[in-house]
């Protein structure tokens, strides 16, 4: 009996290995961001619903705190399938920048999530990894970013590139002037643009999101784009745009797989509680595409529990 024992143990470590050989390796990158969120609620969140799609092995990268050397903060981007961003902040070694740049041209997957797009506003190459992002400017973060240097004192705005949003059957290009913004946390509707693309297959035509932020007007490249989902904000409130903006959308650069979801604000004071991560549309996408990001395919069934557009749902 104890040989058999030990067998039965010895094949299950063996399956159990090949199994986790076979997860989805992720960098979760965090340690920083700007003063209106918070990366260890957010990443917390990440973390959680990562974890519990039962595909990925998670590692949590995080930096030296804002205001610290930066210089030695150099991850093995190489090591992982896709690179989930949770980080905005002090900009990272030009050595680092280049090792990050040549993993995603060279076929690598990145994840940024809600606020990351604030990151890096004049990191050239990022800009176009990530097509759209939003802000930027060093008055964000505590200590100021960018000190000293005259040039790199404005936010994302019509010099960045075109703002993108939704209108009729297709993506607009806008090159007027102005710059981010987005008006009070509030429910809103989610409408899926594009239903073929994997990473929307299956989900409904509109959800309900739970009390988010509504990025608007993120400028940037916008090159090589593909809108997924848009959002349409209350127009009474203040900062209300006009038009569909993207919630979600990709980005091909190089051979790598680009994947934003600008959903998932946490707030500076806030935990992983808040119901805009805890919404299970944010949970499903952000999975979805984290997914799709490191392999180009989905192989997640949807939920039970999918919101609706009538009803949100939260775990």
């Amino acid at each position: 009996m104890l040989r058999i024992v030990t067998f039965f143990t010895l094949l299950l470590s063996f399956t159990t290995s090949i199994m986790a050989a076979d997860n989805i390796k992720v960098m979760h990158l965090t340690g920083q961001s700007n003063k209106y969120h918070s990366w260890k609620g957010t990443g917390d969140a990440i973390n959680e619903h990562l974890t519990s799609a039962g595909i990925f092995d998670v590692d949590v990268v995080t930096s030296p705190a804002g205001g610290e050397d930066m210089s030695k903060f150099s991850p093995k981007f190489s090591d992982y399938d896709v690179i989930v961003l949770n980080y905005d902040g002090a900009e990272w070694s030009e050595k680092t920048k280049k090792a990050f740049v040549q993993y995603v041209r060279g076929g690598g997957g990145v994840v940024s999530v809600h606020g990351a797009n604030n990151s890096f506003a004049y990191w050239s190459e990022f800009n176009e990894i990530i097509g759209l992002g939003g802000w930027g400017g060093p008055g964000l973060y505590d200590p100021p970013l960018y000190q000293g240097e005259a040039d790199k004192q404005a936010s994302r705005n019509e010099d960045w590139g075109p703002r993108v949003y939704w209108e009729g059957c297709g993506a607009v290009h806008d090159d007027s002037p102005g710059s981010t913004k987005h008006p009070p946390k509030h429910d809103f509707i989610i409408t899926n643009r594009t239903p073929d693309h994997p990473i929307m297959r299956g989900l409904p035509e509109m959800w309900l999101q739970s009390h988010d932020e509504i990025y608007s007007d993120l400028r940037g490249p916008g090159k090589n784009l593909t809108i997924l989902a848009t959002a349409y904000a209350d127009q009474k409130l203040k900062n209300a745009s006009p038009h569909n903006e993207p919630m979600l959308f990709t980005v091909s650069y190089g051979k790598g797989r680009v994947f934003q979801s600008t959903l998932g604000h946490v707030g500076a004071k806030d935990d992983a509680t808040v119901l805009a991560v805890r919404n299970v549309g944010f949970i499903t996408t952000l999975q979805r595409g984290v997914e799709w990001a490191a392999t180009g395919d989905v192989t997640q069934a949807i939920p039970k529990d999918f919101p609706t557009a009538y009803d949100a749902t939260i775990r």
